[in-house]
């Protein structure tokens, strides 16, 4: 649906520009590339700290160099595990925590630091190197209990706004400073082109240039130059054209042609890597050119993507961590045991659970000269430049400023204001803003829940299993309504029924998506009541009754949502807004106008197709400017094709 339209507007509007010169990281992309750029990275080589990790490098034992291309998952590991082994790196997946407690504290998370991080100096390697462990804070902190939660990206592509971006990036990585970790897994940077894919939430835009603009301002804010106490390693993910599969399929194919690999889902790589972005996350999806046919397979094998051209035309000199487990679905792979991977471009492995497994395989690939000492060297070296470039070095995670404390994890009214800039307004038949005053009926299952509210990446790995409870330091929507309007003033009635409507000024239903995850959270169309027949269930309870009804609307996606429109007089966009439900009424009480705009065309029918969007990309309504929206056509949903 995005794709073709987009497509024609960037490259026929660009045909003129040709790039044939190295680009700075300060120039703008927006031309219609015939050959991958090289990008100038912000961070630059150091010939002092290059010979350096030559000798270390030519110091190590092979299992000490394997070891350092390992990660394991922390619930799977052991401090004595990591001394014993050499493991360059640990991480903890979407729901999983210290000692599995879903409540650690941040004194549990910094404990763990620094005992995986002393045990990684404790080796008998000649130069000890210190560990990282990284974390999937797609939107914060979000596996650590009382930390502020940003919109999704979906939600800051429609703020627009790289500056804001930039503060966020800052704000997250300081709050993974504060649990002594310092890797963080993000951004992502999918050009999203089939909303079906249950990772649309995870990208900023269907533009790629703003997904060029935004990585670049959240690269500077998060990693930036290494010099700030919160910087931490950031990550270019997923490397590359995973938001293009067929029909927005989870690891999918995509088929795109290689110009508009180049193009089109390179953009947000060409911003990040130009800030100086350390490492990149390869994709699960595999790729085939649509000009020519050939089929490269998964991405994880590609060595003409991630060699070729990521290290090699554009000039990363980083590293590449594969995804979970992903090397598997590799010919003749399995999830510890995958030469094809690491000499394709792979450097360091993600093999949480079985990377002792891992190593023992890698050890006897390379005595068999199955992957070249040259190729685990090369890796080595990359893994090192990113430590020493981080400063880990003499750096327990305890040490830092920010280590242990709550305020470092709280960032709530730059996160209300992400809210309130990300809110799109689609319809408004005068009923917004809200006057002071009002007697408001609230209804709709999303008012009142946390886990609605922030989505997936929560906590746990979907973000289900949550409650408000799990939430000690938010807002819901309701809880922001009841305090712009009073307590006294709001009644809430989840379903709506038995309620008198006429004893209200206006009802405000808050619905939508429940949360989701890769994979569970793709569907076969776009149809929301098809999914959440509840939804239309409640405004069939309280329109039509004299009385407005202003539709607060979440979700990771743009959706088809025609019959849900018609029965709202007002209907606004609210994304997944992540735990400051305040940003929600600040607007719809005129205390601040409606400044998002659309970053996805949204769908005028179930299934993507070549029709004309519903509302187009860049299309959004505020109290200054007003539209109106007539009664929509509701199609009976079908299979897509």
């Amino acid at each position: 649906m995005i794709k073709s339209s987009f497509r024609r507007a960037l490259l026929g509007s660009i045909s003129l520009c040709l790039l044939l010169a190295p680009l700075s990281h300060a120039q703008g992309l927006a031309q219609n590339l015939t050959q991958w750029p090289h990008i100038d990275s912000a961070i630059k080589p150091d010939a002092a700290m290059e010979a350096k990790i030559a000798r270390m490098v030519s110091q190590m034992t092979l299992r000490q160099k394997i070891g350092q291309m390992t990660q394991a998952e922390i619930k799977a590991v052991t401090p004595d595990d990591i001394r014993k082994n050499y493991i360059g790196s640990v991480l903890n997946g979407g729901g999983s925590w210290p000692y599995m407690m879903k409540h650690a504290t941040l004194k549990d998370w910094v404990a763990m630091s620094d005992g995986f991080y002393d045990a990684s100096l404790k080796t008998d390697m000649k130069t000890k190197v210190p560990l990282l462990w990284g974390t999937d804070a797609v939107h914060g902190h979000g596996n650590v209990i009382g930390a502020t939660l940003f919109p999704h990206n979906i939600g800051l592509g429609a703020a627009n706004d790289p500056a804001l971006i930039k503060e966020i990036g800052a704000a997250t990585g300081k709050a993974v400073r504060a649990t002594g970790i310092n890797w963080v897994f993000a951004p992502t940077l999918a050009v999203v082109e089939d909303q079906r894919w249950g990772r649309t939430y995870e990208g900023f835009s269907s533009d790629p240039l703003l997904v060029r603009d935004y990585a670049k301002a959240y690269v500077e804010g998060m990693q930036g130059d290494f010099s700030k106490a919160g910087n931490v390693v950031a990550t270019a993910k997923h490397y590359i054209g995973d938001g293009g599969t067929d029909n927005g399929k989870d690891q999918g194919l995509n088929r795109s042609s290689e110009a508009d690999l180049m193009n089109i889902h390179a953009q947000g790589y060409y911003g990040a890597l130009g800030a100086g972005v350390q490492t990149v996350m390869a994709s699960y999806s595999s790729w085939t050119d649509g000009a020519t046919g050939k089929a490269y397979g998964k991405m994880h094998g590609n060595e003409y993507l991630l060699t070729d051209v990521l290290k090699n035309k554009m000039g990363f000199d980083g590293f590449v961590i594969s995804d979970w487990n992903a090397v598997s679905q590799l010919p003749g792979c399995l999830n510890y045991h995958c030469p094809q991977a690491i000499n394709a471009g792979i450097d360091m492995m993600m093999v949480p659970l079985e990377w002792d497994k891992f190593i023992e395989a890698t050890v006897g690939d390379v005595e068999s000269g199955a992957i070249p000492q040259s190729r685990i060297d090369d890796a080595v070296t990359r893994i090192l430049r990113v430590k020493m470039r981080a400063g880990i070095w003499g750096q327990r995670p305890s040490a830092n400023p920010y280590a242990g404390k709550m305020s470092a994890i709280q960032a709530r009214d730059l996160a209300r204001r992400a809210v309130s800039e990300s809110l799109v307004l689609l319809k408004n038949k005068g009923v917004l803003p809200l006057k002071k005053g009002a007697k408001i009926l609230v209804v709709g299952k999303s008012a009142d829940n946390l886990g609605n509210q922030t989505g997936g990446w929560t906590i746990t790995w979907q973000g289900t299993d949550n409650a408000n409870a799990d939430f000690p330091h938010a807002d819901s929507l309701l809880s922001g309504i009841k305090a712009e309007a009073g307590a006294a003033n709001v009644t809430y009635a989840a379903t709506g029924e038995g309620v008198d409507v006429s004893q209200f000024d206006v009802v405000i239903a808050v619905i939508g998506e429940t949360p989701y995850a890769e994979t569970a959270g793709d569907i076969s169309n776009l149809s929301h009541t098809t999914r959440y027949p509840e939804d239309v269930k409640v405004l069939q309870a309280v329109a039509g009754k004299d009385r407005p009804v202003i539709t607060v609307f979440e979700s990771g996606r743009t959706a088809y949502a025609n019959d849900l429109i018609n029965l709202s007089d007002a209907f606004v966009a609210a994304w997944l807004p992540g735990t400051e439900g305040k940003g929600v009424s600040d607007v719809l009480f005129g205390h601040k106008d409606f400044k998002g705009r659309l970053s996805f065309d949204w769908p005028s029918a179930a299934c993507p197709s070549k029709a004309q969007p519903l509302f187009a990309l860049g299309y959004g309504l505020s109290y200054a400017k007003s539209g109106s929206v007539g009664e929509l056509p509701v199609s009976v949903p079908v299979e897509c094709q």
